[in-house]
């Protein structure tokens, strides 16, 4: 059974988010938006959604870790964030 594209319809303007929110809520987005013609776009200058998150580390091991950062003049927590994101790539780069 073939469906018949309705012609897209142009997407109205909102006060505010929440009214946006409950829009998209109820209507698909493809009434709006012909998906076929997008293309990908990269936003560099976003910052990713962070999430704290508790890790339990000895102390030796934190101390080890300041003194690293202390030498490139970074945070320390950075510096973690800097690790655990290259182990990751290394662990998925050999995983192919």
């Amino acid at each position: 059974m073939s469906r018949v594209k309705q012609p897209i319809r142009k997407v109205p303007r909102f006060e505010n988010e929440d009214q946006e929110r409950d829009f998209w809520a109820s209507h698909d987005s493809t009434d709006f938006v012909d998906w076929r013609q997008v293309e990908q776009v990269k936003l560099p200058n976003l910052r990713p959604t962070t999430r704290t998150i508790s890790i339990r580390l000895p102390e030796s091991m934190i101390e080890r870790l300041k003194v690293l950062a202390n030498k490139r003049d970074i945070p320390y927590q950075s510096l973690l964030k800097m690790f655990v994101a290259d182990k990751i790539e290394e662990e998925l780069r050999s995983a192919r």
